[in-house]
């Protein structure tokens, strides 16, 4: 154990960082935490979601590195590092049935060997707590499940020196907690959808909560409520730097930054792996390592 902690944030996407645990990460760099968002791709495959720039024929041609220096700017708004893996998107299947993935692309990867690309940065970074994706990948693009699928095959992996030898990958290193992402879960959702038509306001949430009724939807188990509120608006910035993915006045900023403050100040994770001793609910993922630090 070392005087310094570390997170290490794992995700899919450049943008992915700053819809998901956002204002957490720029919680824990404002406590000097070191930060490191890994980017398991590229995002080349991204449809441009921001119909104010749908049809710009250089951003088309050029989605790469549009959205390289997206993440650019996000990375600079949280404070935190940024480390891209280098696969490559593999493009959200649509149609029935579902056509093929595309050769090459980061689902079809072996996940053993994509798994050691992550395991050099976590012996590298040497992080105590790591978050990602749960097994459905939040939703399920398949490169949100890759890298759920990665992350855990890492995890245990980067203390594996026999799987992973120390000459290739680095000296050993074991993370001592791993989280899910589950800031877009029904309790948040509900709250807010409730404050909003209290206030008489209109809310955008009514169609979710339908979809998830009739999906079946299940809950899953929310451990830790990271308090985290007065980062909301880094949280939106950092979010709206990715601009072919965002749209300002869409639906991610309906509801008003004091309501979402008020109503529901945390960020919510699943705690799935701790080697450490922790009473739950948590409110800081550093529980049961902050204070042997």
């Amino acid at each position: 154990m070392t005087d310094q902690l570390r997170l290490m944030a794992v995700h899919a996407h450049p943008d992915d960082e700053s819809s998901k645990g956002a204002a957490t990460m720029a919680k824990y760099v404002s406590e000097g935490v070191d930060v490191l968002v890994v980017t398991c791709t590229g995002g080349e495959r991204g449809s441009i979601l921001n119909p104010k720039l749908q049809g710009d024929k250089y951003i088309e041609e050029h989605i790469h590195e549009v959205r390289k220096r997206e993440m650019d700017e996000a990375r600079e708004i949280l404070g935190v590092e940024q480390d891209w893996l280098g696969f490559v998107d593999s493009g959200l299947p649509e149609g029935d049935p579902l056509p093929p993935l595309p050769e090459g692309c980061f689902a079809l990867e072996d996940i053993d060997k994509a798994a050691g690309e992550l395991v050099k940065r976590i012996r590298s970074f040497r992080p105590q707590v790591i978050t990602t994706y749960d097994e459905n990948g939040g939703y399920p693009h398949p490169d949100h499940i890759m890298t759920h699928k990665i992350t855990m095959v890492a995890f245990e992996g980067a203390a594996d020196t026999e799987k992973y030898p120390e000459s290739e990958f680095g000296d050993a290193h074991q993370p001592l907690k791993l989280y899910y992402n589950q800031g877009f879960n029904r309790p948040r959702t509900e709250a807010l959808h409730k404050a909003l038509v209290d206030r008489g306001m209109e809310s955008p949430y009514g169609d979710w909560l339908k979809r998830w009724d009739e999906s079946g939807h299940k809950d899953r188990t929310l451990t830790t409520h990271v308090p985290c509120a007065d980062f909301f608006e880094i949280r939106d910035k950092a979010l709206i730097a990715h601009a072919t993915q965002i749209d300002p006045d869409g639906g991610w900023f309906r509801v008003p930054m004091e309501l979402q403050k008020e109503v529901w100040p945390t960020e919510e994770y699943e705690l799935a792996k701790s080697l450490v001793d922790t009473s739950l609910p948590e409110d800081d993922l550093f529980a049961g390592i902050r204070d042997n630090a």
